[in-house]
């Protein structure tokens, strides 16, 4: 019996590529998107062997553009970007302006009419918040000022672009003609009138109602005690909100999935939604990846390699320039110059979506959104190249002499191995790793601490703690120990801790390692990688309750 499923191939065989090319570029210390638009690209109709049914994959992406864009809502900070907003929201602006202005030019150069341009140009002109957070997070740069700037300076892009992903279907009509942008300013008047009109009523009413209602639901769900009801209240608001803000009030998915994230983003539970919806919400963000690889031509490569070529330099060089020159012109230093120009020098997520909304309102000529897709592609692959060059190569005394008072120095490579010896060596010190080390230090022990947090590090290093803000599976080399006492591993996450205890077993085979766990299963894990014990949470808290209960009758210490 044959079964016509499409629907199921195209979720199953393009979840099962995009996780083999997903891991393959991320082996390659590549952005795993990468995988995921090569992908798309190999199900899409311009390969042979299996073709996924498109307009399914179309389905799939928009409920993915929705889930991400609810994403970025809640972890909007309005308090981040007015940290910034001296040099974020002029120098975003500033870069949106070049970019577009060269993408523009570009576009004219091809024989593109000016609203074919104006897309083209805006899609080159935002970087994606996926690989700018990745490239942060692993050179522990999230808190630093550089991190910061470029956090807030992402934020303004992503409004920039949503406020176009909602005023562009209104604008097309007027924008396809070749000759004028505004062909009759009436009717652009008229248009945007209505468009705004909807968007004042979708934030009225979010703001009078969803802010109150929203929050409340979540909390009554979750004194409920149900993990599963919470988590389907969660999509239900990022869905439900999404489709009334479109069906209602005539804005888009984008727009109403971005709102509801941002008004529970005030609530107390944020970041138990955010916890809660991730699994679901990556889930469809790596379909929505792979059916915007689906439309990718590789021919393209070979057939216009100078046009791509061309959007690629607008990508990595004339962005970079534009931002290197306003951060320098506030008077910031040359480190946080550089990285914020690499940061950005990619595109990503928000490209596709503008691109592919561009295609649709017939703005776009399918040719663009091919180079947008391969610009995307090279830049991404590229970015983490980029950041290599500029460690290895950079200017460091001329960085180190630039550097701002206010500004947390990047961590330094961790190269250098420890001194101490008989000592205990730490990974993780939040809140269980933090109690552990100050027992330790209360008996007087030899401590040498790894913690991926520049804050806890700062703090530990002014107690003259020997620590090092790293990731410990790339760092353990720092820790001398071939010459240690004993290991602990206090960092929750189990692969990361499996990591650790086997490249720790393989250093020194006779040191005794304690790790953590959260299961048996857990536990199982880390004693075949080598840990000598593994203190497992659940096991613990039961047997300290049991010992607290009263002695049973006719105990003789009763």
């Amino acid at each position: 019996m044959s079964h016509d499923t499409p629907l199921i191939a195209t979720i199953v065989i393009g979840l099962t590529l995009a996780f083999i090319l997903g891991t393959l570029a991320q082996r390659m210390r590549l952005s795993p998107i990468v995988g995921y638009l090569v992908a798309g690209i190999a199900v899409g109709p311009f390969t042979p062997g299996f073709v996924a049914n498109q307009g399914m994959a179309n389905e799939l992406a928009e409920i993915g553009i929705i889930l991400l864009m609810f994403g970025v809502g809640l972890h909007f900070s309005v308090s981040e970007l007015l940290a910034v907003r001296t040099i974020a929201v002029p120098g975003a602006l500033f870069q949106i302006l070049c970019a577009t202005a060269l993408g523009l030019a570009l576009a004219l150069w091809f024989g593109w009419p000016i609203g074919a341009g104006l897309v083209f140009g805006l899609a080159l002109s935002v970087a994606s918040t996926v690989v700018l957070l990745r490239a942060l997070q692993e050179r522990h740069l999230i808190t630093s000022q550089q991190g910061r700037i470029a956090v807030g300076w992402l934020i303004v892009e992503d409004l920039v672009m949503i406020l176009t992903l909602v005023t562009l279907p209104t604008i097309a009509p007027l924008l396809n003609s070749s000759t004028s942008a505004i062909s009759d300013p009436g009717a652009l008047a008229q248009k945007l009138g209505i468009t705004l009109v909807g968007i004042i009523m979708f934030f009225a009413v979010m703001m009078l109602v969803g802010r109150r209602v929203i929050p409340a639901i979540l909390h009554y769900i979750a004194h409920t005690g149900s993990r599963e009801l919470f988590r389907l209240g969660v999509l239900t608001i990022a869905l439900g909100v999404a489709f009334g803000a479109a069906k209602l009030f005539g804005v888009s998915f984008a727009l109403g999935a971005f709102f509801a994230g941002m008004i529970l983003s005030e609530s107390p539970l944020s970041q138990q939604a955010a916890n809660e919806s991730l699994p679901l919400r990556d889930a469809f963000a790596v379909l929505f990846f792979v059916s915007v690889g689906m439309l990718f031509n590789p021919l393209i490569l070979v057939e216009h390699p100078a046009s791509v070529l061309a959007t690629v330099a607008i990508i990595i060089v004339g962005k970079a320039i534009a931002a290197l020159a306003i951060v320098m012109a506030f008077g910031y230093p040359l480190r946080t110059a550089l990285l914020i120009a690499v940061s950005l020098g990619q595109i990503g997520e928000f490209s596709f979506i503008l691109a592919n909304l561009g295609v649709a309102l017939q703005l776009l000529p399918e040719e663009g959104r091919e180079l947008i897709l391969a610009g995307a592609l090279i830049s991404i692959m590229l970015n983490p190249l980029l950041f290599h060059l500029l460690e290895t190569f950079g200017p460091a005394e001329v960085l180190a002499r630039n550097a701002a008072p206010n500004e947390i120095p990047a961590p330094s490579k961790p190269t250098a191995v420890t001194k101490q010896t008989g000592h205990t060596v730490l990974v993780g010190y939040g809140r269980v790793g933090s109690i552990v080390g100050e027992r330790l230090l209360a008996r007087g022990e030899p401590l040498f601490v790894i913690e991926d947090r520049e804050d806890a590090v700062a703090g530990l290093r002014e107690r003259k703690i020997e620590a090092i803000a790293a990731n410990a599976v790339n760092a353990l080399r720092s820790a001398n120990l071939g010459a240690a006492k004993r290991l602990i591993v206090a960092v929750p996450d189990c692969f990361e801790a499996g990591q650790i205890v086997e490249q720790a077993r393989a250093t020194n085979a006779g040191l005794r390692i304690i790790a953590r766990a959260h299961s048996d299963a857990e536990a199982r894990y880390l004693k075949e990688y080598g840990a000598s014990d593994v203190v497992q949470g659940s096991r613990e808290t039961a047997e300290a309750m049991i010992a607290s209960l009263d002695p049973p009758p006719g105990d003789p210490d009763a």
